[in-house]
């Protein structure tokens, strides 16, 4: 009778942790997860217990990961036939692991966790259902931390296992999440259950075995309150990084933005930000790209936050692809920074076509041939550069002295300029930046590196390969959106004047 009420209490807590953590919803399907050992068992024994109370409809997941031959495949004939004696739907398949971490060149471990997971949220999404139950104990919770302890961690992943996780478009649930896994034992026991043994459970290849069979052994040696003292650091690190989460919430917007799948952060409210929010900022950051941080560790946030200063255009490649850039006033995560830049890739040098319409990638060019009676003072800004920059991700950089030069005509609206035709020729072309390039901007008497113009500038990196260079023979005449060359400028002696119009589209 005691066992008896032993095993029904903890039926009762496993409901009545689904309901304080709002694990499902009634009148839904609900997919189980079941690789045939004690803790998968025990849970779908206890959902099968709970499904009415709770309405429900359960469909059990089996995967054959393709490891352990014979007995791979004894587990799936029975969870095959434990889903026919219970009478619930079972999607149970076969997907080759070994192959896929060949491909991905990654672990075996993190390969099985991929590729079980991409199938379980297919066999939900097959089903109608948007949740899956995974039979995580509390002894899993425990390993856990100290994994990812062990691997660098930061607060987040002190964590451990939460009740509930997303996972792309799938949620995942641990209805055991406050039991034992003597618990688990003891309740398949009783229930007189029959479930498989893994033996690969035993190899101490795998790290989170030597973590269940080594290490933890001998830090109970230690402190044999060791579990409660990790459980206790977990509740601590969640309740610190729900008061981040609030903080990072409030302050978004004001420090941060994500814009073509890359995170833009303003860099002097960043700067200005204490330390444990700039490295929580990060993090979350870099899981919005990433959808998760199983790959970030506290060394890439470290060297993240020990480049802040660096100069602009330092870049940090991250796990995932990512890549940490700065500029001048931003700072950049993202795969692709550069498709931040306002301007297209241009891909190759192109011939203007003079007079007439030029096209190329992502631009229009229009070029006429002006006399100096069609020249009106209307087509010129003297003395100051009125135009804005219209891209709504950067400002252009200040009007600098040269610009400012009374009397000097300088370039209409950012992408309209006019050059005196004698001097540039009509064999022009547009092309990127190349190594060596010199240019004199308008104003200065001595040509200069074309690269120093960008720094004097400050035209973010990103944009750099991407801005047009109008070319002659000779030399640069344009650099499209910034300065004309002193060289080729209109003057009272200007007999012809070229106008050449860029227009994105």
């Amino acid at each position: 009778m005691v066992k008896k009420n032993k095993q029904s209490t903890l039926e009762q807590r496993v409901l009545h942790f689904i309901r304080q953590h709002h694990l499902v919803s009634s009148q839904g399907k609900l997919l189980v997860a079941v690789s045939g050992g004690q803790d998968s068992v025990c849970l779908l024994n206890i959902m099968v217990k709970l499904q009415e109370e709770l309405d429900i409809r359960l469909h059990i997941a089996h995967l054959n990961h393709l490891l352990r031959g014979a007995e791979a495949e004894a587990d799936a004939r029975y969870v095959s036939e434990l889903a026919y004696q219970l009478s619930i739907p079972a999607t149970v398949e076969q997907r080759d692991v070994k192959a896929y971490q060949v491909r991905q060149h990654i672990s075996l471990e993190e390969a099985a966790r991929e590729v079980r997971y991409t199938f379980l949220a297919q066999a939900a999404k097959s089903i109608g259902a948007d949740r899956v139950a995974v039979g995580h104990t509390i002894d899993d919770h425990i390993e856990t931390i100290l994994m990812h302890l062990i691997r660098g961690t930061g607060t987040r992943g002190l964590r451990g296992l939460q009740p509930e996780q997303s996972r792309n478009s799938l949620t995942i649930i641990r209805p055991l999440l406050p039991v034992r896994r003597r618990e688990t034992a003891g309740y398949c026991h009783h229930h007189r259950l029959t479930p498989r043994v893994d033996t690969s459970n035993l190899s101490l290849s795998p790290l989170r075995n030597r973590i269940r069979h080594q290490l933890l052994p001998l830090l109970q040696s230690y402190n044999p309150g060791v579990c409660e003292a990790l459980l206790r650091t977990a509740h601590i690190a969640s309740d610190d990084l729900a008061f981040l989460d609030k903080e990072i919430a409030q302050l978004w917007g004001e420090v941060a933005q994500e814009q073509e799948n890359t995170i833009i952060l303003n860099k002097v409210r960043f700067l200005g930000l204490p330390s444990a929010l700039k490295r929580h900022l990060l993090r979350v950051s870099i899981e919005k790209l990433l959808g998760n941080l199983k790959d970030i560790e506290t060394r890439h946030i470290e060297e993240i936050m020990g480049a802040l200063t660096k100069p602009a255009g330092k870049r940090l490649n991250l796990p995932g692809g990512l890549i940490f850039s700065i500029e001048y006033d931003k700072y950049l995560i993202g795969a692709d920074p550069a498709a931040l830049s306002p301007f297209p890739s241009l891909g190759g040098e192109f011939q203007l076509k003079i007079p007439g319409e030029t096209l190329l990638p992502g631009w229009r060019i229009e070029a006429n041939i002006l006399s100096q009676e069609d020249f009106t003072t209307a087509s010129f800004i003297k003395g100051r550069f009125k135009g804005r920059s219209p891209f709504n991700n950067y400002s252009s950089p200040s009007p600098s002295k040269e610009r400012e030069a009374e009397g000097v005509r300088l370039i209409d609206e950012l992408f309209t300029a006019y050059f005196d035709l004698d001097k540039t020729g009509d064999r022009l072309t547009v092309r990127s930046r190349q190594t060596g390039d010199r240019f004199q901007p308008l104003g200065l008497s001595q040509p200069k590196k074309l690269g120093e113009f960008m720094i004097d500038a400050k035209i973010p990196h990103a944009w750099r390969q991407r801005i047009p260079i109008v070319c002659s023979p000779q030399h640069i005449l344009w650099v499209v959106g910034w300065h004309i060359d002193e060289r080729v400028k209109v003057t009272d002696n200007t007999k012809q004047i070229l106008r050449l119009k860029f227009e994105q589209g």
